[in-house]
């Protein structure tokens, strides 16, 4: 469950500043995709043209994370337009395996629920941010290489707050 939360904070925290399933079907991930700036493993679903996030610069502090570590996520970016109360989150996580994947985690939530983990209230206004969350990763993360996508949109999904991808393997030192 930490595990959990610690990959959705750094999710989370970088859309703050920033393929997922909807209706069964998937949202693939564009074979161009751009790396969001900074020392970071993120990069956008696709071209962040449409995007109402701006993001300027994320780093995590270890990059790559590492169990048992304290992970410091320091971001920062525009928000385009007010972001109301109704915005979404949908977040999965995969462990992959082999020649698959596995999905440990799938759930789509309001926002609005999780912007306190990175002291923000809803809704969130219109203009820069610059947020820092620090993360205790669990010491007994499973060996295996994880890959969190994180789509964020408004209500009826017309629009896109962002789209972001991070793989990160874990492994026993």
């Amino acid at each position: 469950m930490r595990l959990t939360r610690a990959l959705g904070a750094l999710c989370l925290t970088a859309t703050a500043v920033q393929a997922a399933w909807f209706g069964g079907e998937q949202k693939t991930l564009d074979k161009d995709a751009q790396p969001v700036p900074g020392d970071n493993p993120l990069e956008y679903c696709k071209a962040p043209d449409d995007y109402l996030l701006e993001i300027d610069n994320v780093d995590l502090d270890p990059n790559p994370p590492k169990a048992g570590e304290k992970l410091v996520i320091t971001a920062s970016g525009t928000v385009l337009e007010d972001v109301d109360e109704d915005a979404k989150i949908h977040l999965q996580v995969y462990l992959h395996v082999k020649y698959s994947l596995i999905r440990i985690l799938d759930y789509e939530a309001a926002l609005c629920d999780y912007v306190g983990q990175v002291d923000l209230k809803c809704p969130i206004k219109k203009g820069d941010l610059n947020l820092t969350k620090t993360v205790d990763l669990p010491s007994r993360i499973p060996n295996g290489q994880y890959t969190a996508l994180a789509d964020l949109y408004t209500k009826d999904h017309t629009d896109t707050l962002t789209c972001l991808s991070a793989t990160v393997a874990f492994k026993s030192s």
